[in-house]
Order: C-alpha cells, then structure tokens, then sequence
C-alpha cells in the first residue's frame, strides 16, 4: 500500500488536498504530517502552500520540516502544489525571499494592480491580480501525470505570482494570462504544479491518481 505523507507546515489547505487524495486514491494510506518521521517513511510526499511567500517560508523553518522535504525531493516522488510549486525555486520576488533552490528560477509577480482597478493611468487595461479561476493548460511535454488527461483542459488557479525556471526543459505545462507562463514543472521524482487539482474537479482527482502510481 502507497503511504503519503501530505507535509504540513502550517500554510496550505491540507485537508482539501488529504479529501481529494483520499477520493483519487481509496487504498492508499493518506496523513498529514507535522514531524520529519512521518514525512521520511512516507513512500511518497505532496507538499502543498497557501499565503504570502515570506510567510511561507518562515512557517516551514520553524517547523522544523525543511530537511524532511529537501530529503524528500532528492529521493521520493514529490508533488508540489501551488506555492508548494513556487517555494521549490531559488527565489521569489514577494517578500525578495530565498526559496528551496531546488530548480533554478525566480518566482515572479503578475503585471497589475493587487485586487485594483482594470486600467492604468493610460487607460490601457490591466490584469486583475490576483489570476482567479479556471485556465486551459498546453501540456508542454508528456509527462506519466498527464495520463488521461486532455491537452488544453481546464484547472483552477488562485494565484498572484508565478514560477519563471531558468531551465525551460522542466517546464511540462503552461498557461495563459496576460503572456504565457509556466504552470506545471517536472524533473526526475518531482512534479509541480500552479493550480490546485483539488479544486478542478474530476481532471484533478486524475492527476492525484497519476501521482499515486507514478514510479520514477
């Protein structure tokens, strides 16, 4: 049986991600995990993020759980889930915080006003951030966590700053707002995505079922 530890760190939704988990997945053995035990007899590992990236970052320090996941990263199938995604690059611009540094890349802040108007002074308009609610998604390169999955279907997202690796070669997917940007990632036992699978319905529950059996 498939024991996964979702890391819990104190900033993220883990119990919608542990609901769908469990849905996707009814024999694997599912818990959320506060200690680096639980998180290293994990078979594999999803490690999800909500919130302010500085805030994020501080909580999984204090936690005591940034070993577990950097051991977790280096030897295990690990599945990052919207800031869980962008905490895996070197550094983001919310906060000009220092990240996990396990891909190469900054993390970047949409163009437009925070929860603003539609329209710069110019009258030219203006994205709404932050980017809310369904989004087609190009896969990029086959990836085993695409299986049964169209090209171009729509995921949720609620996000205001997105991942720009400096290896383009990770990027497995990508969406559009304003420009397109990278929304999924992927190297060797790593997988990582923007937009929350819980929240897409059944195409998510797809994706979480991949993970379960994905074999790296």
């Amino acid at each position: 049986m498939n024991n996964i530890a979702i890391v819990d760190y104190g900033m993220g939704n883990f119990h919608s991600v542990a609901r769908a988990l469990r849905a996707a997945a009814p024999d694997a053995d599912i818990s959320i995990c506060n200690t680096p035990q639980g998180i290293d007899r994990a078979d594999r590992v999803v490690f999800p993020g909500q919130g302010a990236m500085p805030d994020c970052m501080r909580t999984l320090d204090r936690s005591g759980l940034r070993d577990a996941v950097l051991r977790a990263a280096r030897a295990k199938p690990l599945l990052g889930v919207c800031v869980g995604e962008q905490m895996l690059f070197s550094e983001s611009e919310e906060g000009n915080v220092r990240c996990l540094d396990i891909f190469p890349g900054r993390v970047k802040r949409f163009a437009g006003p925070q929860f603003g108007s539609d329209t710069d002074a110019a009258g030219g308009e203006l994205l709404k951030i932050p980017h809310m609610g369904w989004n087609r998604v190009s896969q990029t390169r086959s990836h085993p966590l695409w299986a049964g999955i169209p090209d171009g279907t729509h995921f949720y997202f609620v996000h205001s700053y997105y991942a720009q690796p400096d290896h383009p070669a990770i990027t497995v997917g990508e969406s559009h707002y304003g420009m397109r940007f990278t929304c999924a990632v992927a190297a060797a036992n790593i997988f990582a995505v923007q937009f929350h699978p819980e929240k897409s319905a059944g195409h998510g529950l797809r994706l979480y079922r991949n993970f379960v059996d994905w074999n790296p």
